[in-house]
């Protein structure tokens, strides 16, 4: 199969002036990073939350001198309640309010159920599904406390959906994160808070090639339309759409970010 291009990152419409958005996960180079600074490219205040204060650290200083005034970075552990009760209690402080929860923290792994251990399972869980429950939980309550209108955009995976052997922990977690995302869009529809999730396919970050080796990512690559996987701006942009007005009459929806055929 041919691959095609990677084309131009198109420039920010201010599709998010006057918001605040908070954005797990947020630094370094993966998908998290890419949300945020579509989301400031778009004229949101960010807050970018990570539990890995040094790359943190890192992405606050680039991203405030392209953006000053318009970035904070605050350490959040998405296993811990108070740690995440923290988060969005520092980002109101910070900005007065929160507009916009971006749920991206997950763990992966590559592991058979069979040579899997109960604290493996448990972990990728508590993270990516448990970790996205309570943000959305602090998230909600701020939301509803400031009157209603907000919007969480959870991220999902095609995994969800699709089989891949040794994904079993993180497949589950991931249809999890889909379930839950509908369930609560009908929770907080009468305080006109939408409820929306992404779900990618092959995002390409330095990360992965911790968790899947080398070669079996050319094989995932190779079965997307285009030849090639995402580039991590490409999800951002669809998730900076579900965090805007320009889709105010989605809720409860999961979109595939995909060019993967069967």
């Amino acid at each position: 199969m041919t691959t095609t291009a990677v084309p131009r990152q198109p420039a920010g419409h201010g599709l998010l002036v006057g918001k605040v958005v908070v954005v797990t996960a947020a630094a370094g180079t993966g998908i998290g990073a890419a949300i945020a600074e579509r989301c400031l490219a778009e004229g949101a205040a960010v807050v970018l939350s990570d539990n890995h204060e040094r790359r943190l650290t890192l992405s606050h200083a680039r991203l405030t001198e392209a953006y000053p005034k318009r970035v904070l970075t605050l350490v959040c552990d998405v296993t811990d309640e108070e740690s995440v009760r923290g988060l969005v209690a520092g980002a109101a402080a910070e900005f007065g309010r929160v507009d916009v929860m971006i749920n991206n923290a997950g763990l992966g792994g590559n592991r058979a159920v069979t040579e899997m251990s109960d604290e493996e399972w448990g972990r990728v869980l508590d993270v990516t599904l448990t970790g996205t429950f309570r943000c959305t939980r602090a998230a909600l309550g701020q939301m509803i406390a400031q009157g209603g209108g907000g919007v969480v955009v959870n991220n999902a995976s095609v995994l969800g959906w699709r089989a891949q052997a040794g994904q079993a922990h993180y497949a589950a977690a991931k249809a999890g994160v889909m379930a839950f995302t509908r369930c609560v869009a009908m929770d907080v529809a009468q305080h006109g808070i939408r409820v929306n999730a992404v779900a990618p396919s092959l995002a390409e970050h330095p990360f992965l090639s911790k968790v899947i080796s080398e070669s079996e990512l050319a094989a995932l690559a190779r079965r997307e339309a285009f030849g090639r996987a995402a580039q991590p701006w490409e999800v951002a942009t669809v998730v900076a759409f579900l965090a805007s007005d320009y889709s105010s009459y989605l809720t409860g929806e999961v979109i595939s970010v995909s060019s993967q055929h069967p």
